[in-house]
């Protein structure tokens, strides 16, 4: 033992005699002195070892709770399959086929052509003197930069995002919903819808107890929004569509899940996904009047998550927006708080990774806006190269302009053929036994229910698994698909469901579904309750 060493064990000795006679707060720094000189926590120098700083004892425990089951487990999984196909392993299948997640251009659509020259030519402005680029997308682009500090995407812009931008969106909502006008000051750009979302959920947060917010929120439900009330500690409100009625929205429901809610918590918001993701719904004009109504009575903000506006598919469904219905109804629900988002990834444009968004703000305090937009200055602003997505998503070519034609021969492609493979996946699912799956009206998703045979749910059980995610497990491990199980975007207890999207080529998804076909029909013959073991 080195003379250090011996002076160290000495002095402690001398402040453990003290101990007894030291008040509580202080024997509590003592005890943890001595844990932190004892000789297992030093290095063999005399010298503490030092833990980690964070860790999962010491993190935001609502980051630990907080799930994302779009990118989960399963989906991991999925990419570990295609890595030891690639090394040459054997599989039942020759590839794997992604179908958890909303990102159309992963799924081998074509980026559309004006977009794309409009952001090069605003991304390199040297190619604004090239004549292979028309003369619409460089009117755009010039626009665009000149609305940018030194007239380069690569300056911050203001922290709710480009003047000019946000009165191309305004105009876009006026002409969206029949004159009816709107403020570029009411607009804030952001790094995709979810961002805009995550901030307006943020803004609503406060009290504890039976005080604390609480937020509606339909189930199944995108899980953006589960994830981001545990993250930021709000109480997560759930209502349920009615999937025997085409997932639609039902107030005596509504009023339910209030009532229950009330009991724990101060609801003080409700989420509506119109077209729904992951149940694919669009609401009727009176589903939509009667949550506004609703949400007027029961002193509720409106989120209205509109990003899938553009995809609609069944015969006699129409996207009305939450603003020109609240409008419509006239000057007895003039005050109903409301933030709409819209969103460059999804629609037929299915630019995801450029991130581009936007939420148009109604009947919100001004003071409360304010401060708002001065929690947008701290992320200094939404990223400019997806404000500019945003930009020709709002302002598009129009008529007797040089990429009108091809640009609406391109969005049409992109729709008409969504609503094709929503058609085939839809009866591909119902052709099955035990199988049933509404029709998708829109958005990009099939959310198709699977009535699991009992043995099939005790041998989930008995490895652990929800129900769903061990059939979907199953999917993947023997045919190669990968779906994300109900679970994860929440379902009525009993029921088992799983969300695919539509996105796959119409091949793609001919051969997804043949997949299927000869995988649940394995599984159905595996599990029956009445096989013989």
């Amino acid at each position: 033992m080195t003379a250090l060493r011996r002076v160290e064990l000495s002095n402690w000795a001398a402040r453990l005699a003290n101990f007894a006679r030291q008040p509580a707060i202080s024997r509590m720094a003592a005890d943890t002195n001595r844990r932190i000189l004892s000789t297992e926590n030093c290095n063999g120098t005399g010298h503490a070892k030092r833990g980690k700083v964070l860790s999962l004892e010491t993190m935001n425990p609502h980051i630990r709770v907080m799930e994302y089951a779009v990118r989960g487990p399963i989906v991991q999984r999925a990419t570990q399959l295609q890595k030891e196909l690639e090394k040459g392993d054997s599989k039942p299948f020759t590839s794997v086929i992604k179908c958890n997640i909303g990102d159309a251009h992963a799924m081998g659509q074509k980026p559309l052509t004006f977009l794309r020259q409009v952001v090069a030519l605003c991304t390199y402005p040297a190619l604004l003197d090239d004549p292979q680029f028309p003369p619409d997308a460089k009117q755009r682009a010039r626009r665009i930069l000149d609305g940018c500090k030194g007239g380069s995407l690569g300056s911050y812009s203001e922290s709710v995002g480009l003047e000019i931008i946000r009165q191309d969106v305004a105009e876009y909502i006026k002409r969206r919903d029949g004159g009816l006008e709107s403020n570029p000051k009411d607009i804030m750009l952001s790094a995709g819808a979810s961002e805009a979302i995550r901030m307006v959920l943020k803004m609503l947060v406060s009290g504890e107890g039976k005080g604390r917010t609480g937020v509606m929120i339909p189930i199944p439900q995108y899980p953006l929004y589960s994830a981001t009330l545990a993250e930021i500690d709000a109480r997560q409100v759930n209502y349920y569509l009615d999937e025997e009625n085409g997932w639609s929205l039902d107030i005596t429901e509504l009023q339910r899940s209030i009532d229950e809610a009330r009991k724990h918590c101060t609801p003080r918001a409700i989420v509506v996904i119109n077209p729904g993701n992951p149940t694919g719904q669009v609401l009727s004009r009176q589903n939509i009047e009667d949550i506004i109504k609703f949400a007027y009575r029961e002193k509720l903000f409106i989120l209205a998550d509109e990003v899938y506006q553009d995809n609609v598919y069944a015969a006699g469904s129409k996207f009305y927006s939450f603003k020109r219905v609240l409008h419509d109804l006239g000057p007895d629900f003039a005050g109903q708080e409301l933030a709409s988002f819209m969103s460059t990834s999804k629609g037929y444009m299915g630019e995801c990774g450029l991130r581009g968004g936007y939420c148009e703000l109604l009947n919100i305090d001004p003071e409360a806006q304010a401060q708002m937009f001065k929690a947008c200055s701290a992320k200094l602003c939404p990223t400019v190269s997806g404000q500019a997505v945003m930009d020709v998503v709002v302002n598009p070519p129009q008529d007797g302009e040089a990429s009108y034609e091809q640009f609406l021969k391109e969005k049409r492609n992109v729709l008409d053929t969504l609503a094709k493979k929503a058609k085939v996946v839809a009866d591909g699912f119902n052709s099955m036994e035990g199988v049933t799956c509404n029709p998708v009206m829109g958005a990009m998703y099939s959310f198709p229910q699977v009535t699991l045979p009992q043995k099939a749910i005790s041998a989930a059980k008995e490895v652990g698994k929800k129900p769903d995610a061990f059939y979907a497990e199953q999917f993947l491990e023997e045919a190669g698909v990968c779906v994300v199980p109900g679970s994860g975007f929440g379902q009525r207890d009993g029921t088992y469901h799983f969300r695919m999207t539509i996105l796959p080529s119409v091949e793609k998804i001919q051969e997804v579904m043949e997949r299927f076909k000869t995988f649940h029909t394995k599984f159905m013959e595996t599990y029956r309750d009445d096989a013989t073991a």
